[in-house]
């Protein structure tokens, strides 16, 4: 579904990404682990062209995607669900999970997709009409989770989903994406929690100093020889 050749990204003078080629397969969850400063987030902010693209290209199901605007990603069918929340402080939270169907051609089912986040999310139906900023850590990434699937994405994009978050927090995360899995939804997820994205990944690939250094089905990894990687102990 999603290809990446060879791809140079930085900001301004400085280049993150080295030659990174990545195969992302329909209806799969892969994830990318790495530690800080790996190139994770630059990768995806790349994809969804909030990063210039120095070298190399993205396609998505087949169609280039270099030089479209970030805000026609959502009608292209990706979606980001940003590290840090990023949710909208000072609108409810039914207002920030509307504005994940703001483009023209998902407001139609808005109102259906709105029933099904809230299906999804019990809790923030329990909250629809509160502040979005007086919500928990884990109240607002579900909030955010919501928001990125109101557009009905065909690729999902999930940067760090655990950061800052207590590890029973973090299980509920991750049951609700294996729930996403289940439901063959395409997924992206970026995560330094390596056991938890391993166990729930159908392949993984590694990241440091903005390179690709392991791509493999995640059956076939082993968690210390990872994270020798992980840490340059080899």
């Amino acid at each position: 579904m999603l290809e990446v050749r060879n791809l140079r990204a930085g900001y301004g003078a400085i280049n993150i990404l080295w030659d990174v080629s990545l195969s992302i397969p329909q209806g799969k969850l892969t994830t990318i682990i790495g530690p800080n400063g790996a190139g994770k987030t630059t990768l995806l902010r790349a994809i969804m062209g909030l990063v210039p693209v120095a070298q190399g290209g993205i396609l998505f199901q087949g169609q280039a995607l270099g030089g479209a605007k970030t805000w026609e990603m959502s009608e292209r069918g990706i979606s980001l669900i940003p590290e840090g929340r990023m949710i909208f402080r000072d609108m409810t939270v039914e207002e920030n999970l509307l504005m994940g169907a703001f483009s023209r051609q998902h407001r139609a089912r808005a109102k259906a997709n709105l029933e099904l986040a809230y299906d999804m999310f019990p809790r923030l139906r329990e909250r629809r009409r509160q502040l979005a900023g007086s919500m928990s850590g884990g109240e607002a990434q579900m909030l955010a989770m919501g928001r990125g699937l109101m557009s009905e994405p065909q690729l999902i994009l999930i940067d760090e989903p655990s950061l800052g978050l207590a590890p029973v927090v973090v299980q509920d995360l991750f049951e609700i994406l294996q729930r996403l899995k289940d439901e063959g939804r395409t997924i992206v997820l970026v995560e330094q929690n390596t056991h938890q994205a391993v166990g729930i990944a159908d392949h993984v690939y590694l990241m440091q100093g903005g390179k690709v250094l392991l791509s493999k089905a995640a059956a076939e990894v082993e968690l210390d020889a990872l994270h020798d990687l992980y840490f340059a102990r080899e």
